[in-house]
């Protein structure tokens, strides 16, 4: 068997210097002195015969064998801290599931979705972080992430090997303040002709939707708003900067963590909700559990 003949120790101490900018700073994160992490890199460049780091100003920056070797290295440290941590839950008894959830899904929806993995008879220990929907792909398909949730499907034909799930979908509702309820609640959808409404921004698959039922109902509101997350789009509607829309599903847990009340409801208007693998066919005992929870919940897909 063909072994490494790379300290990993070195390695280490390269990326950190890498992520750091520089040799103090990483001394100072790791608690080691500055000669002792100079010393350590020119072993490790001496080693691979190749220059990993150059200065740029006051910081030290990746060379293109660099930049390669530091892409290596985020794996090879991000599969060191899950073996730690598998190892450590299998002590607990417990089950690890890191889950990337899109900025654009409502922070209500993942919370609903996730709920399914804690009536588990082994705990699930959730690890959630949260990002735009690229680099979230990016991460899942480098193993950073067990599963996405999203308001969007994978498209076609890309290059990452993924595959999308759909946990179901909701039918929308549009919200508001006391105040702007009552303004606009009569003679709905209508009354949204100049109506002040809070959107996701227009890469946000619902949006197309949104705008083209708009459309269908002959109204042009005022768009006071566009966010790329959706939980500052619904502060701003809490606030009564505007209208917004929600999922019918989570009507009241909307109305209760809010404080707004319902102006009209869109059945036509739908939102999708999707759990994005590296596998056609689900493993992981917690990622089943949410799908097989959701199907018969307040997301299950209307036949």
């Amino acid at each position: 068997m063909k072994t490494s003949g790379l300290n990993f120790r070195h390695l280490y101490f390269f990326y950190m210097v890498a992520k750091e900018g520089g040799v103090t700073r990483a001394a100072e994160r790791l608690g080691l002195a500055v000669q002792t992490i100079s010393m350590q890199l020119a072993l490790l460049e001496q080693s691979i015969g190749k220059q990993l780091l150059e200065p740029q100003g006051r910081r030290l920056v990746p060379t293109e064998a660099g930049k390669l070797a530091l892409n290596y290295c985020e794996q090879i440290f991000l599969l060191g801290d899950q073996l730690q941590d598998a190892l450590e839950a299998s002590d607990a008894g417990t089950m690890r599931l890191t889950v990337g959830i899109s900025d654009s899904l409502p922070k209500l929806v993942a919370y609903r979705l996730l709920q399914a993995t804690q009536q588990l008879d082994q705990q699930v220990r959730l690890v959630c972080m949260e990002d735009e929907f690229e680099s979230l792909l990016a991460d899942l398909a480098l193993g950073k992430l067990d599963v996405v949730l999203t308001d969007r499907t994978v498209r076609a034909g890309g290059s990452l090997k993924v595959f999308s799930h759909l946990l179901g979908e909701s039918d929308m509702q549009l919200y508001g303040t006391q105040q702007l309820a009552r303004r606009y609640r009569r003679n709905f959808p209508a009354s949204l002709h100049g109506a002040p409404l809070l959107l996701p921004t227009r890469n946000n698959a619902l949006r197309g939707r949104i705008d083209a039922w708009f459309i269908e109902h002959g109204v042009r509101p005022e768009i006071a708003g566009e966010f790329e997350d959706n939980a500052m789009l619904n502060t701003f509607g809490r606030n009564g900067m505007g209208l917004f829309f929600a999922p019918a599903a989570l009507e009241a847990d909307i109305k209760a963590q809010f404080g707004v009340v319902l102006v009209g409801h869109a059945p036509e208007l739908r939102e999708q909700f999707y759990a994005i693998s590296n596998a056609r066919k689900i493993t992981h005992p917690a990622i089943e559990a949410i799908l097989n929870t959701v199907h018969d919940g307040p997301f299950s897909v209307s036949v």
